[in-house]
């Protein structure tokens, strides 16, 4: 939305955006290690590994709307609790493809792979991982946030029913 706004340029949000994903994908893959120095995921091995084999044989298109579809569904939930005066009035949705679980449960799975003796495929990793961040981008910022930008600018009008003139 700012960027959209013009407070921020293309660079400054493409690089918000590698550092954010960096910093996810180290969180979570740091997460996934505690949980397999733990020893905790060996009693979920079976059904780790169902989902990283799962989400690292996805086609790219499908992988890429299952992204988008997940993101515009979080980001709405973000804005419903916002939103939301009660508990009623919010919700959680998944299913779909998000890039954040996706960095926890492809390593944990990579990392079981290896434990076993089996070889790790980091080409399932990256194949999951490009296409649902470049869809949750799209579900997030452009379903939802550009839409909401889109929404509320054209209701923002002066006195005189003007839209506002564009920051510099």
């Amino acid at each position: 939305m700012a960027w959209a706004d013009g407070c921020l340029g293309t660079r400054d949000v493409l690089y918000n955006w590698a550092v954010v994903c960096a910093a996810n994908f180290a969180g979570a893959a740091g997460l996934a290690a505690l949980v397999f120095w733990s020893g905790h995921a060996e009693q979920y091995a079976k059904t780790y590994l169902a989902i990283g084999a799962a989400k690292s044989s996805l086609p790219l298109g499908e992988a890429f709307f299952r992204g988008v579809l997940c993101n515009v569904l979080v980001c709405l939930a973000v804005w419903m609790v916002l939103a939301g005066r009660s508990v009623t009035d919010r919700f959680v949705a998944a299913g779909f493809e998000h890039s954040i679980a996706n960095m926890y449960f492809l390593p944990l799975a990579m990392m079981l792979h290896a434990a076993a003796g089996e070889p790790v495929q980091y080409a399932g990793l990256w194949r999951n991982l490009v296409p649902v961040i470049a869809g949750n981008l799209v579900g997030g910022s452009v379903l939802v946030a550009l839409v909401y930008y889109v929404i509320y600018r054209r209701g923002a009008r002066d006195a005189a029913g003007r839209e506002p003139s564009r920051r510099d």
